[in-house]
């Protein structure tokens, strides 16, 4: 009887304990994320796919190249600080668009496709497709463009205009994208593809890169391309900063100083 009578004393016990629990929960506050906060206005983004050196590249832990420095130089002449936002390259008009970004440095080719989702400021670099290919089918593919036939295997990375260049131009033969242009050397190195075409200066550096590893470019463009920095449309301060800061750096000199110390062919 006395151990029926504790049993029930406890089981109260227990029981009002959690009645106490559940109301202390319900008073409780409800924790909830923070909403998300609108980018600083002190802080340039800047979108950046560091596979495309000397353009955009990583080299150790920094971020360096042509359009790393155009970013770092920008960011002084805005008075902000730099953030770069490193990306896919299919990643970066989407990022923008979605404002993840204020802005895309990372070589980006001006095309009529890409007007029209996103605004371009003023060129900064005259480029074009090239070829990457064996030393030793150097005399195979002289003359260049008019000896790209029969049923070879192309590379280039995806969703460049290397890629839609072959598609358009060369649908009779076998195309391989790659997501990172070295990806692409290491299969032409293998002889599994016939040659790798990419944007020149792009080409010119994973030639010197890989130059005891018997590769070479062709030296002739394929196209006529200019590079330029892309913003969201609705964006016109930032689109106009952009294009004053290029006319800045090629007044005083620093644009052709700095092209030159990345791509040391230009002339």
């Amino acid at each position: 009887m006395m151990i029926q009578k504790l049993f029930k004393t406890d089981a109260w016990i227990v029981l009002i304990g959690l009645v106490a629990l559940l109301g202390l929960l319900a008073c409780a506050p409800v924790e909830t994320k923070p909403p998300p906060q609108p980018p600083s206005e002190n802080v340039l983004r800047v979108g950046v796919s560091t596979n495309a050196p000397p353009l955009i590249f990583r080299q150790g832990e920094r971020i360096s190249g042509l359009e790393a420095g155009f970013a770092r130089e920008f960011a002084k002449y805005l008075g902000k600080s730099l953030h770069f936002v490193e990306l896919k390259w299919e990643d970066q008009i989407p990022a923008l668009l979605r404002n993840r970004t204020d802005i895309i440095m990372s070589g980006m080719s001006k095309t009529a496709m890409r007007e029209m989702r996103v605004a371009f400021g003023t060129a900064y670099f005259r480029s074009g497709q090239m070829a990457l290919i064996r030393l030793k089918d150097a005399a195979r593919f002289r003359t260049g463009f008019y000896s790209i036939k029969g049923n070879l295997a192309i590379g280039a990375v995806k969703d460049t205009t290397g890629e839609f260049f072959v598609l358009e131009s060369f649908s009779d033969n076998t195309l391989i994208t790659f997501s990172k242009s070295r990806e692409g050397v290491e299969a032409l190195i293998n002889k599994k593809i016939d040659m790798l075409i990419h944007d020149a200066p792009i080409i010119m550096y994973l030639a010197a890169e890989n130059e005891n590893r018997r590769v070479t470019p062709l030296y002739s463009l394929f196209t006529e391309e200019y590079l330029a920095w892309a913003v969201r449309k609705d964006d016109t301060e930032l689109l106009q900063s952009a294009n004053a800061f290029l006319q800045t750096i090629h007044k005083d000199g620093r644009l052709k100083a700095m092209i030159q110390r990345w791509i040391p062919l230009t002339r």
